[in-house]
């Protein structure tokens, strides 16, 4: 009884902090002292309010405060931009259940939840002049080191998931290398080299070797304060002026079942969402048409039983682009006009191609080109036309099908009661292929 009537005490101030449960003075002028209701004689029997996810970080809270006057500086830094820290809040909100159950898994401090803050506000497609990218800012040597693939489809340094769980195995060595939660996060942010090397420094002159003691570069020696900043606001955001928008302390997001490639304007379509709300939580996806990792699109959680369905009952292609095999110094505007669309729509599906000053493609690559509208027009009655067997018979038993223009191994396989597996052993196909019309699959 007198633990819980503690804990409870412990929790009112806490809330009381953090002003959740009374109004509390601007940061200008001392808070005054809340006086609590006459009807409760003991604080203990004060309900609380009902917690949300902010609430649980703090009670997640595991560093020591950080005695540095960098602190208090982006500690005004942000406090002086409301509208800023809305925005990251905003953004926030899709991912930051999801980060904060996977750092509660790992029995990490619950400061590090708060990391992409600092890295990307929240932008999963946040870029750095290092070339750094995601919520968590790996760069792509870094990346590819904890199994993040970069690719012409895809970029999963920007995946939610994927480099969620990266990010935190790489904090988490990085805690066993250095012995410190302040030391994983500097070298998170310069690199193990950078911070070995100022701990060596320190020790040849038989200095201490803590994080405030040693001679980092001026971002890490702002990155670490940088994150007690913020916090320090999460802790109490009415001590310094600042309202935080409560966040559900419920999943917002979960995986469902998906082809291999689909138009992301046709996934958005069956989730019933905007493409823009369908990328914020696929973000690694480089082009207009989404490649499912390990089978898998990331859908709001009420959302993803209407895709289901709607998936199910989808008779139409589900990819509206193809490659184009371009040669060197082919023009890409002339490559838009041939493919019935503007320079403007084929270079944003293409940023990655290299061109010179004359829109000419530096050497040979494969371009992402739109199937015209009419061609799906002609593919859907050739598919209606051959829906009895759709497959040419060939000598013993071996049947195969022509790829027409805006198929994809999705729907073939489900057109002829198949897996896509099944397909792409068949036809010794990788996950990253994509078929291209003409192309004659063997059936099972």
């Amino acid at each position: 009884m007198d633990f819980m009537r503690h804990f409870k005490t412990i929790a009112l101030l806490a809330a009381l902090a953090a002003g959740s449960a009374f109004a509390a003075a601007p940061a200008t002028t001392p808070a005054s002292k809340p006086e609590l209701p006459s009807a409760f004689d003991d604080p203990a029997d004060v309900p609380l309010p009902d917690p949300d996810l902010w609430y649980r970080i703090r009670v997640g809270f595991g560093l020591e405060p950080l005695d540095s006057p960098l602190v208090a500086e982006n500690e005004a830094w942000y406090a002086s931009r409301p509208d800023y820290i809305k925005r990251f809040v905003d953004r926030g909100s899709l991912y930051l259940h999801y980060i904060v159950e996977q750092v509660e898994k790992r029995g990490m401090p619950m400061e590090l939840a708060l990391l992409p803050v600092v890295e990307s506000a929240f932008a999963p497609n946040a870029r750095s002049r290092s070339k750094a990218t995601g919520l968590w800012q790996f760069i792509p040597s870094t990346g590819k080191n904890f199994g993040l693939t970069q690719d012409w489809w895809r970029d999963n340094r920007r995946d939610i998931v994927a480099a969620t769980d990266a990010a935190l195995s790489y904090l988490q060595r990085l805690h066993d290398m250095f012995g410190s939660w302040e030391l994983a996060l500097a070298a998170y942010n310069c690199g193990e080299g950078c911070v070995s090397r100022a701990i060596a420094y320190n020790q040849r002159r038989g200095l201490p070797t803590d994080y405030l003691s040693l001679r980092l570069p001026p971002e890490t020696r702002n990155y670490v304060p940088k994150l007690f900043a913020v916090k320090n606001i999460v802790l109490s955001p009415a001590t310094y002026g600042i309202e935080l928008d409560s966040v559900p302390d419920q999943p917002y997001f979960t995986t469902v079942q998906a082809p291999a490639r689909i138009d992301v304007k046709v996934a958005a379509k069956l989730a019933g969402m905007s493409e823009e709300e369908f990328t914020a939580l696929n973000p690694a996806q480089n082009k207009p048409v989404a490649v499912a990792s390990s089978g898998t699109l990331i859908l709001p959680l009420d959302k993803a039983e209407a895709f289901k369905s709607n998936l199910e009952a989808y008779d139409k292609p589900l990819v509206t682009w193809t490659t184009y095999h371009a040669r060197r110094y082919e023009s890409l505007d002339a490559i838009a006009r041939r493919h019935g669309t503007t320079y403007a729509q084929l270079r944003a599906a293409n940023d990655s191609v290299r061109l010179d000053r004359r829109g000419r493609l530096r050497w040979a690559a494969p371009v992402l080109v739109p199937i015209h509208e009419s061609g799906l027009k002609r593919v859907s009655l050739v598919s209606v036309h051959t829906a009895g067997t759709g497959a040419q018979p060939r000598a013993h038993g071996i049947r195969w099908y022509t790829v027409h223009a805006g198929d994809s191994l999705y729907a073939i396989a489900r057109r002829f009661d198949t897996a896509v597996e099944t397909l792409r052993s068949l036809n010794r196909l990788s996950a990253s292929t994509l078929i291209h019309p003409g192309l004659r699959l063997r059936l099972p």
